[in-house]
């Protein structure tokens, strides 16, 4: 089989916010198609790494390369690479006076993506594929948690990015309906969407992930496979952390 090309590489990634590093030494290369979890710890930097991949964060120092293009470079077109990135975040951030079809067209309509008509289609469509199209006109206010959520997803997919982040998506959730988001994120890894998760979901990034990376520190303490990380963790602060979280 071909070797997969290389869609993520992260070198020498520092962060600091003031005096208060909170990221130090990351190096991390992921492959086109790989979904890759992040776990560890409350104040790892996980969320600040994830934020770094599309420069939400500025970096510190060291290299973002995304596609070919290195984010932390003046020469480089940010909007133009972040199309390629979607990102779904903790809180859904969905406009409440707008249709729920209205949120997932916004930004294709506004960057002139193709005609009105064929935007609304492939909008819909989204909403089919993350169970939601009998919802298109309903408000964000009528929704449950977890609806909101698939409708951020949807309205991330709509401008068609090879990357999907996804920063603790089931975090703000109830957990009868964490399920329903797991199970979106489960179908785009099973089509082959390039993802990272921060996620505090152990058994989903068990079951989904091609590889495990723990942070604690600000650092990557060890990576590998679900059942290297979750089996035979290496590191005493992964098997510490394994140890009260599972």
């Amino acid at each position: 089989m071909a070797q997969r090309p290389d869609i993520i590489v992260v070198t020498d990634l520092a962060k600091s916010f003031g005096d208060n590093r909170v990221l130090r030494d990351v190096d991390l290369t992921i492959k086109e198609g790989e979904v890759v979890a992040i776990i560890g710890p409350s104040g790892a930097g996980k969320s600040t790494f994830l934020r770094c991949l599309n420069k939400l964060e500025d970096v510190t120092s060291g290299h973002v390369v995304v596609n070919g293009h290195d984010l932390t470079s003046k020469e480089t077109d940010l909007d133009a690479v972040r199309q390629d990135i979607g990102m779904v975040f903790q809180h859904f951030n969905l406009f409440p006076h707008m249709s729920v079809l209205e949120n997932v067209m916004l930004a294709p309509v506004e960057l002139r993506r193709g005609p009105k008509d064929e935007i609304r289609r492939q909008a819909m469509a989204l909403l089919a594929r993350v169970g939601l199209e009998e919802k298109a006109d309903a408000r964000p206010a009528q929704l449950s948690g977890g609806q909101k959520q698939r409708v951020a997803i949807a309205r991330a997919l709509a401008m068609k990015p090879e990357i999907m982040l996804f920063d603790e998506a089931t975090s703000a959730l109830d957990p009868e309906m964490v399920g329903e988001v797991l199970e979106v994120i489960r179908t785009l890894a099973d089509q082959g969407m390039t993802m990272v998760l921060v996620t505090h979901e152990m058994g989903f990034a068990r079951e989904v992930a091609d590889r495990v990376v723990f942070m604690a520190d600000g650092v990557i303490k060890e990576q590998g496979s679900p059942e290297e990380i979750f089996d035979r963790p290496q590191d005493p602060r992964t098997q510490d952390f394994l140890s009260k979280v599972l």
